[in-house]
């Protein structure tokens, strides 16, 4: 007596639970495979390095003169005097930018600009430090101390012997000269002679400064 005689139900011709099954597992590895296709995408972008930062492309309009460091020197290691006489070196001023300012009271194109780096150091409190170095000599400290007193928030330091003008890698072409340092006290740039440095174009290069940290 056959099977279906006997009540019993015949198998599927071709098995086809197995089939089903070999279905449902190759969808099954082909969701994983999405899914690490995915996975790889998001890691590649979580982990790739930043490229370096590239400050050519700012040097336009009041940052036109930005001359870009070639070789990255450290903050020279000279000490000059703050407000209160005491000696403090660059190297102890810490900051995720510092932007170096040498300046003297006998320059016209330094006393132009003192506002507007004023006026940066108030945009950015805790991200850069404006330091302002004043190259006049001490008859001249208490001129020089009173200007920088009407840019507040600028701290004064003074360098009368002109030591940290000359321990620039190259030298201070002259006054004023303001040298941008990264967060690890390396110099990315520098700009000879007077500029707005609260305009957009300098605070670009700030805040990519600042970023790049």
């Amino acid at each position: 007596m056959s099977d279906i005689q006997n009540g019993q139900k015949a198998a599927p011709v071709g098995g086809g639970k197995p089939r089903r099954d070999l279905m449902t597992y190759a969808l099954y590895g082909l969701s994983l495979l999405g899914l690490a296709a995915v996975l790889y995408v998001i890691a590649g972008a979580v982990i790739k390095p930043k490229a370096p930062l590239d400050l050519k492309s700012f040097a336009h309009g009041q940052m036109a003169r930005l001359e870009i460091a070639a070789n990255g020197a450290p903050a020279p290691d000279v000490p000059v005097l703050d407000a209160s006489g005491k000696t403090v070196k660059l190297t102890d001023l810490k900051a995720p930018v510092v932007v170096l300012n040498l300046w003297a009271t006998w320059c016209a194109p330094c006393r132009e600009e003192m506002p507007a780096l004023a006026r940066l150091q108030a945009a950015y409190p805790g991200r850069i430090l404006v330091v302002p170095v004043s190259m006049d000599k001490d008859t001249d400290r208490e001129k020089a101390r009173d200007f920088i007193g009407q840019h507040g928030p600028l701290p004064f330091y003074q360098d009368p012997k002109y030591a940290l003008a000359f321990a620039l890698t190259p030298n201070a072409a002259g006054f004023p000269t303001t040298v941008l340092y990264d967060h690890s006290g390396h110099e990315r740039a520098r700009l000879s002679g007077g500029a707005d440095w609260n305009s957009p174009e300098a605070r670009a290069v700030i805040e990519a400064l600042i970023q790049a940290k």
